[in-house]
């Protein structure tokens, strides 16, 4: 599948100061670029994103910045049944996957240990986690403006509503509850309404990565991974170092 972005961010800057940019689409195996342009902003420099997962751009700001981002991706990567997969023993997980194994700032998995043991006994691996995926869908409704940046995924779990934010963390802290590697994903995805930046879970079953939403907007096979992280606090699409207003912004994703 071919996908077409189209991005544009208009904001102002009441002072000097610098942003961290982190819109584009990482190069991956399972998705390739074959177009991508960055255009607007004064730029500084290009650093790597966590886990070298995509980079982040380095912009000098001050009054009125407008971005905009196109990229024409060819997404290719394989669709797997999550639920047949195997969970990796602990001891054979790769370096780099055992950092998502533990609590973070949105995640804080250690307080779902009673949890799963309770509602998910008797599963193991990826028949475990589409289980969670698909109790997280049935039992949280997806309203606008019902989290805000401070919402972990406890109190969604007491709340019960969020937008794919908070699903994603509430998956993903269910899944290392379970002793299964999750991080958190920022997407561009076909089906994602109201378009805009994405949120996915990715779980490490069968020795490799494996997009999980449970918002049911993202898949596989129409889904681009701008950057991955702990939770949301590592993959923030733009970071401003001083005072901001957003003027507008608008992300489209179209099937090509």
């Amino acid at each position: 599948m071919k996908l077409q972005i189209d991005v544009q961010l208009d904001y102002w800057f009441e002072a000097s100061c610098d942003v961290l940019l982190h819109i584009e689409v990482a190069a991956l195996a399972g998705q390739r670029i074959e177009a991508s342009a960055v255009t607007g902003g004064r730029a500084l420099t290009r650093v790597a994103a966590q886990d070298g997962v995509g980079t982040r751009a380095w912009l000098a700001a001050e009054g009125r910045m407008v971005v905009d981002y196109t990229a024409r991706v060819t997404i290719d990567r394989p669709v797997h049944d999550t639920a047949a997969l195997p969970r990796t023993p602990l001891h054979l997980l790769p370096g780099e996957a055992v950092q998502y194994l533990l609590p973070s700032r949105y995640c804080p998995s250690d307080r779902f240990f009673d949890l799963v043991d309770a509602r998910f006994a008797g599963l193991e691996g990826g028949a475990r986690i589409a289980v969670m995926a698909d109790w997280i869908a049935g039992h949280l409704a997806y309203v606008r403006g019902a989290s805000t940046v401070e919402t972990s995924a406890l109190d969604t779990f007491q709340t019960r509503k969020g937008v794919c934010r908070d699903y994603a963390h509430l998956m993903i802290a269910l899944a290392r509850a379970a002793d299964t590697p999750a991080r958190y994903a920022s997407v561009y995805a076909l089906r994602a309404s109201p378009p805009d930046f994405h949120a996915v879970a990715e779980v490490f079953l069968g020795g490799e990565w494996h997009i999980v939403d449970p918002t049911g907007m993202a898949s596989a096979r129409d889904t681009a991974i701008i950057g991955i992280g702990r939770d949301a606090g590592d993959v923030a699409f733009l970071t401003a170092f001083g005072p901001l207003m957003m003027n507008s912004q608008s992300v489209r994703v179209q099937e090509v």
